[in-house]
């Protein structure tokens, strides 16, 4: 039997989104300061000759692969649906020097769920998993992905 361990880290940052075609305020350009928390599943590394002897994985590798990732991407970005009906707003913005993300989805905090992981569950190392992730919106509102949901 594995020793399977899960270690979460958590990230910050500020990103500005609007709803194309929702039938409330969110449909304006508005923004949020995002909590992400990232967990990961694995064995601690068992050969005491190695140098991460003992993690799943060093917290430090973690934060570069998400800052890399997700953070520097998203902080102080306009996430906006090209296809519905923002992209000429995006492009006008991005020729303005504006960081414009312009995606293939509605930028809610599911859809942004689906898109995070994505970017991360192919950079961490072959013996870790992306478990789960939960991104706050708002103090008191957060949705969350688990990777057994997925199957």
């Amino acid at each position: 039997m594995k020793n399977k361990i899960r270690l979460t880290k958590i990230f910050h940052f500020e990103t500005g989104h609007a709803l194309a075609g929702y039938d409330g305020k969110c449909r304006n350009v508005h923004g949020h300061s995002y909590r992400l928390e990232v967990t990961v599943i694995g064995t601690p590394i068992s050969d005491p000759n190695h140098v991460k002897y003992g993690m799943v994985i060093d917290f430090g590798d973690l934060k570069k692969i998400v800052n890399e990732q997700v953070v520097d991407i998203y902080d102080h970005s306009l996430l906006l649906n090209k296809n519905g009906g923002y992209r000429e707003m995006g492009e006008r913005l991005k020729a303005e020097g504006h960081r414009i993300l312009l995606v293939d989805f509605q930028p809610t905090g599911e859809m942004m769920l689906l898109d995070i992981a994505r970017r991360i569950s192919p950079h961490l190392p072959e013996h870790i998993q992306l478990f789960s992730l939960k991104l706050y919106e708002t103090g008191t509102s957060f949705a969350e992905w688990y990777a057994d949901d997925q199957n």
